[in-house]
């Protein structure tokens, strides 16, 4: 058995998790998050545990299974505590600031890069002299979250000879040595 999808979730007070026709739906202080279930995967809520079962012992079914499982608990987290990822930009002259849902970045382009980030997505940006601009982005929505960060380091990826370019907070980049002479 999947050892994901069997683990049993546990529901924090505040937090309700429904099912209505292969549709959950988790609500908690944060926000509210859906997620279609299919395949014939069913919840079973009881005491404030939350437990995933498959209909069979099938190659899709217990690849789902755990995927489910995972899917749902990120709501859970989402909901009662939020996510928050940190980019950092990294090279001479690189630039972040917001101002609302639009976030500007220079980023060694001849033109500054303007993204209409989502409504469900909180941006801040830290500029401190001497140190690279970091770029906190803050949701419920794990998924959504992760396609923000992953859009914006696209922009700019770290490359391996300098180093430079947007990435995560933390995250190492392999470095290469550059021609011999």
């Amino acid at each position: 058995m999947s050892r994901i999808g069997k683990a049993i979730i546990t529901i924090p007070a505040g937090v309700t998790v429904t099912e209505n026709n292969g549709v959950v739906t988790v609500k908690g202080p944060k926000g509210e998050l859906s997620q279609e279930l299919t395949a014939g995967i069913t919840l079973e809520q009881k005491d404030g545990e939350l437990n995933v079962n498959r209909p069979s012992e099938s190659k899709q079914h217990k690849a789902l299974h755990g995927l489910y499982r995972a899917l749902i608990n990120n709501m859970i987290t989402g909901v009662n505590t939020g996510f928050e990822k940190k980019l950092e930009l990294v090279g001479v002259g690189y630039r972040a600031s917001h101002t609302g849902q639009k976030l500007e970045l220079a980023l060694g382009f001849s033109h500054g890069i303007v993204l209409e980030l989502p409504s469900e997505v909180k941006v801040d940006t830290l500029t401190e002299k001497g140190k690279n601009p970091i770029i906190t982005l803050a949701s419920h929505d794990n998924q959504l979250l992760g396609m923000v960060a992953a859009k914006i380091r696209s922009f700019r990826k770290p490359e391996p000879y300098k180093g430079k370019g947007v990435r995560f907070l933390g995250e190492i980049v392999r470095r290469k040595a550059g021609k011999s002479a």
